[in-house]
């Protein structure tokens, strides 16, 4: 099932789009641009038939309607254009999709699960100042989050800035960039309040043009783990500041994205196959999942632990 922006005659109610000049005009929301980074071929969505795709300003969601979220999200990113927009927080459902497909307030409500951006509230917010502002506001409807554990650490803030060290990196290439990030649903997922299942891992895979004169696409691919604060938040009522025992709620990793492929079950060909970072040696032959994959991920630090 697909949903273009023209199912529908307006998509922002009227007294929200007055403040910013917008009114009902669904043309402006292409969403994702499979051209954005001037490479060889174009960069499609890694998705498959079973996914619902909404398309915004700049970015993509693909839902899962059965797991009510999104499986995968794609955003481009021009760091030159990029504007200071007020963050708001109206968070609500896409009205172009039925609500019970869709993770609302009932999920988040009375715990400490965070709304956490999929998309990332800044990175679709350029152009010019209308744009930006609708975008802003697209990125706060309830398919573009996922839950995620309450808790702010070195690790989480690493996982929030790898667009920004990825634009840097960039930046002879334009500072564009395309994003795609999203759940990695897993059988065992914990159920909560018996109609979700939470994950336990997010991915994002970035990539750019290495090479502009050539259309050389590079990319690189991360996995966020909550670890064991979840659980205890889901059943024992952890909140954000008490001790987390083991390797703490949040740890970073880089990952060959052929290994995303695999937990996810997307297709992933052409961003595999330009990934930048290499397995060990001593690693290669490893599965993807369980403790394994540790050995052939790398657990980051920060930010020069990266491999680009």
């Amino acid at each position: 099932m697909i949903v273009h922006p023209a199912d529908i005659s307006g998509w922002l109610p009227d007294r929200m789009a007055e403040p910013y000049g917008i009114t009902t005009d669904p043309t402006v929301r292409a969403g994702y641009d499979a051209d954005f980074l001037d490479t060889a071929a174009g960069v499609p969505v890694p998705s498959d038939d079973r996914l619902t795709v909404l398309d915004y300003v700049h970015f993509s969601v693909h839902q899962d309607t059965d797991r009510r979220l999104a499986a995968i999200t794609a955003v481009n990113i021009d760091g030159a254009r990029l504007r200071n927009v007020g963050r708001g927080d109206n968070w609500r459902f896409d009205e172009r999709l039925p609500e019970e497909h869709q993770a609302g307030e009932d999920l988040y409500a009375r715990n400490d699960l965070d709304r956490g951006h999929l998309v990332r509230r800044r990175d679709p917010v350029w152009g010019d100042d209308v744009t930006a502002r609708r975008a802003n506001i697209d990125t706060f409807h309830y398919p573009v989050c996922a839950p995620q554990a309450g808790y702010f650490n070195q690790s989480q803030e690493l996982w929030l800035g790898l667009e920004d060290h990825v634009l840097e990196h960039a930046r002879a290439a334009g500072q564009r960039i395309s994003v795609f990030s999203g759940c990695v649903f897993a059988g065992d997922d914990p159920e909560y309040r018996g109609e979700y299942l939470i994950p336990r891992q997010f991915f994002k895979i970035a990539a750019w043009n290495l090479q502009p004169a050539l259309g050389t696409l590079a990319s690189t691919g991360y996995v966020l783990d909550q670890g064991e604060g979840l659980d205890r938040i889901l059943r024992s009522g952890l909140r954000a500041g008490e001790e987390v025992p083991g390797p703490g709620p949040f740890r970073t990793f880089q990952v060959p994205v052929a290994d995303i492929a695999e937990l996810t079950g997307l297709d992933m060909g052409q961003l595999a196959a330009a990934d930048r970072y290499r397995v060990p040696a001593a690693a290669q032959d490893e599965g993807v999942r369980g403790a394994r994959a540790v050995r052939r991920w790398r657990a980051l630090e920060g930010f020069d632990d990266i491999s680009l």
